[in-house]
This record gives structure tokens, sequence and C-alpha cells, in this order.
């Protein structure tokens, strides 16, 4: 056993009054001398630590870090775990100091040890506060977040906060609130109480510093992929013990899918209200229609009783002339009326529509001119409808003049005509005003013209609206085409864009030669189930979200976006196979040709499908899609949809 001299214990004395654990160690690591504070901390009495090697008071084999003193000629510290039984232990924070001879070699070393263990306790539990708060806090369904000063930096959220934001753990948390949510997701800018600010503005923040709550604020976020966000709670400033405002809390709900639900109910209340108001116009005009025919009956007759009566010479013959060709021109247009009346006489006949377009094309090739493309394309199988045939030529004529209007600044200007066949089911009708389930024959006028804006379009069937200059359009074109597909218990569906084009889509009923009430119970559906994974783009949220529903309810695995840099971001982030994408032509930011040309350099072997309101033809024309891709015309069905992809997925 290592004994000490009587200069040593002079050593100890005085070590033994120094309130901190203090020893000394010779070398090769054997405890030389340790005050009453070390042997306090330790639990040991000094005959079972003095010749003892330090590491074995410890329960270790090998010597600790902070040995390496030793070797090195530097003091060093280290934050060290001591156990002295299986239960219990200290943390130390641990100096040592080697003592040099002349040599400079190592010849002791003085340890300074300081018990931490409350402080570390004081840490260990408030870090478990910590994560029991953030647990809470993150249960909470809603954007909970503490701002740790006026100005809106460092502010912590809960996990739907980062999510909303994109803020991850890595994120600086140097960075103000705008700069972090710039960084994930650009805001464009942010809307409360009808004001609008810049990505760099915070409203909030003003009211925070002024020491103001806010209650019952809603805030609308508008990113640059064209995500929209609203958001409704409170908020309310922190205070430090001088009264001062630190910080602020808050609590925000997501109120995003009720303001779109709202939307969406205001949107179908809007086209209740023009439908309503298509037949008020409707009754009006065919009442003033009917009386005007009597009174215009009575002008012509009577004109052309006079001049039959009278010789050509005679002075008033001429104005007699003007006045029968005027009651002419008046009786037409009371025709249109009552046609958009839907009061007009007819005659239906049973008539295949290919049959009926292509015996009056060159009347339509002549109304439209040379130098206008028109391109004829048929459906495969015949197309019965019931239907007056006079009706089916007024509806062509005034649709081609008007795309003949639109086109005729274009240096290649093109209109296509197309039938086909398609199905409406309940699910869709439902959520699409004005179509009825059912099965029906399709007739659509495209052409690559101006295009037209919403406020046109909402105006477009009604009596006497036109574009036109004064004197060249009665306003009663678009109109009677509206009132004749009523008439035959059709619809009618207009797709425009302006600088692109318009695509007319009109549905009449399929003949059914055993009966007039089809129903779609009896028609052959197609149930292709899948299961492969299928990225789809729609930049309609109420489509993405139905559309969606049906591929999963057939089995497959659907990842959505709303525009086409949400569908890159996914694609980035997603870390396992995508088979088709699945993407709406006309979109913001890109077009749907674009965006699969990129999602290409991810995926090589992806299959594509395109879909969009105009027809293939017309989109292939422009120059967004080639002839032959795989094509989804909307409006479609579930048996349309689950059969394009299944057919992309296999060929």
């Amino acid at each position: 056993m290592y004994k000490i001299d009587d200069k040593e214990k002079i050593d100890v004395e005085i070590l033994n009054a120094i309130s901190d654990p203090i020893g000394v160690l010779d070398n090769d690591y054997t405890v030389i001398l340790y005050n009453k504070a070390v042997f306090q901390m330790l639990g040991k009495q000094p005959h079972e630590a003095i010749g003892k090697k330090c590491y074995q008071l410890v329960g270790r084999d090998k010597p600790c870090e902070i040995c390496a003193v030793r070797k090195s000629y530097k003091s060093g510290e280290i934050e060290q775990v001591i156990r002295y039984d299986k239960e219990l232990g200290i943390w130390i924070d641990l100096r040592a100091y080697p003592i040099l001879d002349n040599n400079n070699r190592v010849v002791r070393v003085i340890e300074h040890f300081r018990d931490i263990t409350n402080i570390k306790q004081t840490e260990l539990m408030l870090r478990e506060r910590t994560e029991e708060l953030k647990t809470v806090l993150d249960a909470i369904p809603a954007f909970v977040f503490i701002g740790l000063d006026t100005e809106c930096k460092n502010i912590t959220g809960n996990r739907y906060v980062n999510e909303l934001f994109g803020i991850t753990p890595e994120t600086n948390v140097s960075q103000t609130a705008v700069e972090k949510k710039q960084k994930a997701f650009p805001i464009k800018h942010l809307k409360a109480d009808g004001t609008e600010y810049g990505a760099d503005e915070l409203p909030m923040q003003k009211s925070i510093a002024l020491a103001q709550e806010i209650r019952g604020q809603e805030f609308s976020y508008l990113f640059s992929d064209e995500r929209q966000v609203y958001v409704f709670g409170n908020a309310a400033p922190l205070f430090d013990d001088k009264g001062q405002v630190r910080g602020s809390v808050g609590a925000f709900w997501d109120i995003t899918e009720r303001k779109m639900i709202e939307q969406e109910k205001e949107e179908l209340q809007k086209q209740l209200l023009q439908s309503q108001k298509m037949e008020s116009v409707g009754r009006l005009a065919g009442g003033i229609a009917h009386d005007f025919n009597n009174m215009l009956g009575v002008i012509l007759g009577y004109a052309e009783l006079s001049l039959s009566t009278l010789d050509t010479e005679h002075p008033v013959y001429n104005n007699l002339q003007e006045i029968r060709k005027a009651a002419e021109r008046s009786a037409n247009l009371t025709k249109q009326l009552l046609a958009f009346a839907r009061k007009q006489t007819i005659k239906p006949e049973v008539l295949d529509l290919n049959q009926v377009i292509s015996g009056i094309y060159n009347m339509l090739r002549r109304i439209i001119g040379e130098d206008i493309e028109l391109e004829w394309l048929p459906s495969e199988t015949p197309a019965f409808v019931e239907v007056d045939p006079s009706q089916i030529d007024q509806v062509l004529a005034n649709l081609c003049v008007n795309s003949r209007d639109a086109v005729k600044d274009k240096n290649k200007g093109k209109i296509t005509i197309e039938t086909g066949r398609t199905i409406f089911e309940k699910e869709y009708c439902a959520s699409h005003l004005g179509f009825v389930e059912g099965e029906f024959v399709l007739l659509a006028i495209s052409d690559n013209g101006c295009g037209m804006d919403k406020e046109t379009l909402s105006k477009l069937f009604e009596p006497f609206f036109t574009t036109k200059e004064t004197g060249k359009g009665t306003g009663l074109g678009l109109a009677t085409v509206y009132g004749i597909i009523k008439q035959n218990n059709g619809f009618i569906n207009v797709y425009s864009e302006k600088g692109i084009g318009t695509t007319f889509k009109i549905y009449l009923p399929k003949y059914n030669h055993k009966t007039q009430q089809v129903s779609i119970n009896n028609l052959d559906k197609i149930h292709i189930k899948g299961h492969e994974i299928i990225l789809l783009v729609e930049d309609e949220p109420v489509l993405l979200e139905m559309t969606r529903n049906m591929l999963e309810l057939n089995g497959y695995n659907v990842l959505t976006a709303e525009t086409a840099g949400e569908a890159l971001n996914k694609i980035r982030e997603y870390l396992g196979e995508i088979h088709l994408i699945i993407t709406d032509v006309v979109m913001p930011e890109m077009n749907g040709r674009e965006l699969a040309n990129q999602v290409l350099n991810f995926y090589p072997q992806i299959k594509r499908l395109f879909m969009s309101g105009y027809t293939a033809n017309v989109i292939a024309h422009h120059g967004v899609l080639e002839k032959g891709v795989n094509f989804l015309q909307k409006p479609f069905t579930i048996n349309e949809l689950i059969s394009k992809v299944r057919y992309a997925l296999d060929n």
C-alpha cells in the first residue's frame, strides 16, 4: 500500500480545508492524495482509495479519457459519469493539471472535481418536460406556436406548424419566421381582414408588439405553388417580470377544407342562379315572341296584300317591299327567340349524327371559308339521337359561325367537329350542376381562336348578349343553340381559355331502340382493378379529389398535386416507384406536356395519361400533345377513367 510522508500529510490538511473535491495522482494513475470532499463525493474511506488506480474507484478497467493529459502536457477537462453502485450515479465536471519535472515529464497530476449532479438532473427534468410539452402540442390538431420575441423570430411550433411551412429541425433557428416559410414554401401573399400583405409582412407582429390580443382572426396564405391555406384562431403576447412584451403564443386551426366547401357551395349557387335566370329569360322570350309573331303576321300579311294590288311603278311599292323584308327579318328573330324558349314546333326523327354532319359538311365548309381548316372526326360507331334535323343544322351553323369569328385573326385557324359516346353516373352528376345521369351522344365543336374570359362565359347563352361589333350580330345565335339542346333533353358545356381557344360540348340523349329511358345499370361496365402507384396532377381541387377517389376505389395508390411545382417536389421526396402520371394539359406554371417531360428525368419508364376539357385534336393542334398519346376527355366517368388508366399502364 502506498504511504505518504509528513510533507504530504501537511498537503492533505491543506486540501481538506478546500471544500471542492481535489486529488493528486502519480503518472501511472495511482491515487496519492484525496481530500475529504473526494471521499464524501465517492462515498469511500481513505484506505479504500489511497494507493489504488483512480479508474478502479469508479468501476473501470482502464484509464478514462482525462488521463490523456499525461501524454499531451496540457491541462484538460472532461464531463464524466461515475457510478459507485448499480443504481446510483453522479455527474462530475473533472479538470486535470499535470505537474512536470525539469525534463518536462509528467510526475504528478492534480485533479479538480465539481459535482454537477443537481445541474444534470435539472437539465434532464427540463428535457423531459420539454418533450412532454412537445408531445402535448403535437397532439393538438391545430397550428400552435410560441414566439420568443416581439419580432416573430425564433418561433417554435408544433408539428402542424412545421408541416404547413416546411420547417425542419435543420432550419436555422436564427431565421425569422418569414425567412423559414420563404425557404420552405415561398409565400406570394397573406390576407387578414380583407387586407393583402406582402411575403415579408406579418400583421400579427404589430399586434403582439403593441401588447394586443388577436381573437377569432382569419388568415389566408397563398404559396407560390398556388396552394391556398386558410387558418382561424387566437394569439396573445407574453410578458416578462417588468410587464414588457417578450414574445407571443397562439393557436390557429386549418379551415381550408371548410372554405373550399363554402366556395364550392357559392359556385354551385351561382350556377343555380344562372340556370334560373336562363329559365326566366326563356319564359319571357317565349311569351314576347308568340305575341310579337302575331303582330308581325299582321304587318307582313297586309304588306303582301298591298303589294299584290299595286303596280311595281307605284310610288309606295318599294316602301312596302322594305316593310315586308323587315317583317321577315323580325320573324326570323322571333324564331330564334322561340328556339331559345324551347317553344318552336319541331318534328323529331331518329338520326345518325355522323350521317347528318357528313351530309352538311360542304355547307359548313362554305360558311367558315376556305382559309380556315375544318376537320371532321366522326365516332367509330353510329351516333343515334332523336332530334329535328333542321335543329341540328341550326346548331352546327351557329357554332361554326361563332368559331369562324373567333379564329379569323389566326394565321392557322382551325375548327374541329367531333362525335362520341359518353356515360354520366350519379356520383359525377351530384357534383356537377347541369349534368344528367345516363348515356349520351357527344357533339363537340372546337376552335383555336381567341377564347373567352370567365365574365364572358357567364353571359354566353343570354339572349342579345354579343361580343361582336354593333350591327354584326343579334346575340341570339348561342341562345338559340342553348334552347334547342334543352328542348331535346340535352345539355351543353363550354371550356375556354383566353388566347388558347374554345370547345363547345353538346350532350344529347342516345337513342335506344328498345326504350327511351336508358339505365346505366344495364350498360357494360369495366371493373379492372389495379395496384400501381399513380401521380395525379389537377389544378381544380374538387376534380382532383373526385379523381383520386375513383382511382383508390379501384385499388390504385395515388399521390396528388394541384400544380406542376408541387408534383415535382413530391417526385423528389418519394422514394418508391411511380408507374403512371395523369396530368391536366392546361395548367399554370407549365403545361402537362412540359411536366411529363420533366418527370421522365426521374422515371424514364413512367407511363403518361393526359386529360383536358378541350378535345384531344384541338390540344394536339396547339402543339401541347402529339397525336396518338393517351388522352382522357373531360368530363369523364369512372369507367372511362379506369379503362384509360389500365390501357396506359398495359401498353
